[in-house]
């Protein structure tokens, strides 16, 4: 398969459009699709280009195994994203997508590629609180879907629907053990600006925690948060997606 072609199964959505300045690129929270961004480019700023990844294992990838490792996520994301890294982007990233999209702005970094103009994470906590950490055993399913209610880890339509909890459910286990097993190993902070976006009643994931993001940047940091839990970005779109467009276009482009 060319390298064009593998580059259009990740970012589906990535080739320029009229108009368009900025290619937004979207990393969704585990077991999440292209479709965690619908209707996106509808309100943000028309020169911003709404670029969601698309992962294996899911969508039309579904009959490809899913990645279960952070660093061969990154290293793939990172060979798909190259051809598109010669002209202005922006990272954002829900949940387990934030971790993915810092990763991997890392990864451009060290492989003296440009960087994000910004980078945007959402519901997740900073990074640092990763340092040393020594993953928990593997929860059986029962488990496992107990926690991802407990900690609000799926939209609620898609945790009150069983047959289609079921049929993302390898893809989001395959997402959780790639996300339980990542270890943050400390570098320089980027340079590039952190926006952090949360929900005020997220079970897991609390203001100190997203704060903590201010230590990732030798740029600029600001925080917002909304009514909602973890998924604030679904139960206060409007507030949040106005929010993201004013950050967006107050970036040079």
């Amino acid at each position: 398969m060319g390298a064009a072609a593998a580059t259009g199964e990740w970012f589906p959505k990535a080739e320029v459009v009229a108009g368009a300045k900025l290619r937004l690129f979207c990393f969704a929270h585990a077991g999440g699709g292209t479709s965690a961004f619908r209707g996106w480019g509808e309100v943000l700023p028309a020169a911003v280009q709404v670029c969601p990844a698309r992962l294996p294992g899911r969508e039309s990838r579904g009959k490809e195994p899913p990645l279960r490792r952070m660093e061969a996520l990154i290293e793939a994301l990172g060979a798909a994203i190259r051809p598109y890294a010669d002209s202005p982007f922006a990272f954002f990233g829900h949940s387990m997508g934030a971790a993915v999209a810092f990763e991997l702005a890392r990864w451009l970094r060290r492989s003296g590629l440009p960087l994000p103009q910004a980078l945007l994470v959402s519901a997740a906590r900073a990074p640092q609180f990763r340092l040393g950490h020594v993953p928990p055993p593997e929860p059986d399913e029962q488990q496992f879907i107990d926690e991802l209610r407990r900690l609000e880890g799926l939209p609620k339509e898609v945790l009150e629907h069983e047959e289609l909890l079921r049929l993302i459910l390898p893809a989001l286990r395959a997402d959780a053990e790639l996300y339980r097993n990542y270890v943050y190993e400390p570098e320089p902070p980027l340079p590039c600006p952190i926006r952090a976006f949360g929900g005020r009643d997220d079970p897991n994931v609390r203001r100190e925690h997203l704060e903590a993001w201010r230590e990732q940047t030798s740029s600029s940091f600001a925080l917002h948060v909304f009514p909602g839990g973890h998924f604030f970005i679904e139960t206060s779109r409007d507030e949040f997606l106005t929010a993201l467009a004013s950050e967006l276009a107050n970036l040079e482009t």
